[in-house]
């Protein structure tokens, strides 16, 4: 599932007694002779972050943009590069949050060495999407250390795993973290993101083969649940997270006010939220376009062709997604 979360602000400086082991090299994931279309996967990024901040706590004020810069986002990868352009990620930003957020960064700062770890099981779960779905197009993945503002997401054929957030787990302290961002990421590392990294990876790699939009609620609730249907069909499994609780006990109440706002382009009662919503539970419009996506699966005979309808769907036509909502019949009598 994609994190997002608001914009946040950041200052004290951390130790350098917390140093990480080395960080794994840009590298593919080992894979057996059969899976020949394993997307790559970067993460020389990360390294290059630490590098950075490393020597940011050495150095004096002035000079501490200057690196971030040069060390960090100068030298960075595509997917960088690319992550910080779609989550606006500026040079100020990271120096910020350096200075203010030390504790984090020196819980986060071992976990984020798992990135090999976090792929082992992505080559077969590649070649499953490709089973289900023989017209997958190829992906890159990078992981990469953001300012707390995705866990993951995707442009054009890239993958952006914001590795601050996706590798970590409920070892990590949120606690000088302003609210309502404290709150939200501890229940997120609660959910224990890294054991849930293969989901992830394919919830995102899945993104890559769909149609952008910035439609509707229901448009943007359908497309991230269609990811999560697809990555649980081929990881067999969901993300540990609330709404996957709460969702089915309260689905008549979710879904009556759904359907009041869906036609709405506001989606903060429903995405990349806080709880402070009110059902007191973030990211309900996953649950919702979860669950017309599942309606959608089940009646249909031909799943192979149910997985490619789904994935190929208009999403940045309003009419046509909610002409295909209704043929499902999940919102009737709500």
């Amino acid at each position: 599932m994609g994190f997002k979360t608001g914009r946040v602000c950041l200052g004290a400086i951390a130790s350098l007694a917390f140093a990480a082991p080395a960080v794994p090299q840009s590298h593919q994931a080992s894979a057996p002779r059969a899976a020949v279309h394993a997307p790559p996967v970067v993460d020389t990024d990360i390294a290059r972050f630490w590098t950075a901040f490393d020597a940011i706590q050495a150095a004096a004020p002035a000079d501490r943009l200057k690196l971030i810069q040069t060390l960090y986002i100068d030298a960075g990868t595509p997917g960088l590069h690319a992550l910080m352009a779609a989550r606006r990620y500026t040079p100020q930003e990271y120096v910020d949050a350096i200075a203010k957020w030390p504790k984090f960064w020196a819980s986060v700062r071992p976990l984020t060495a798992r990135s090999r770890a976090a792929t082992t099981t992505l080559n077969g779960d590649v070649e499953r999407f490709r089973r289900l779905y023989p017209r997958l197009r190829p992906a890159t993945i990078t992981y990469a250390i953001g300012v707390l503002r995705t866990g993951g997401t995707t442009v054009g054929d890239k993958v952006l795993i914001g590795a601050e957030l996706g590798l970590g787990d409920e070892s990590v302290d949120v606690s000088e973290l302003p609210e309502p961002l404290r709150t939200r990421l501890a229940t997120f590392f609660r959910s224990r993101p890294f054991a849930n990294n293969a989901q992830n990876n394919i919830h995102e790699y899945v993104h890559t083969q769909q149609q952008e939009t910035d439609g509707t609620l229901l448009q943007q609730s359908l497309r991230e649940g269609v990811a999560e249907l697809v990555a649980e069909l081929i990881t067999g499994r969901k993300p540990a997270l609330p709404v996957y609780s709460y969702g089915p006990t309260h689905e008549a109440a979710i879904k009556a006010r759904f359907v009041t706002e869906m036609g709405n382009d506001h989606y903060d009662n429903w995405l990349w939220n806080s709880a402070a919503n009110p059902f007191g539970v973030s990211d309900l419009g996953y649950f919702v376009g979860y669950r017309i996506a599942q309606r959608y699966y089940d009646a249909a005979r031909d799943k192979k062709a149910a997985i490619r309808t789904l994935i190929e769907l208009p999403y940045n036509d309003p009419t046509a997604i909610r002409a295909f909502t209704d043929r499902t019949g999940y919102f009737l009598g709500a």
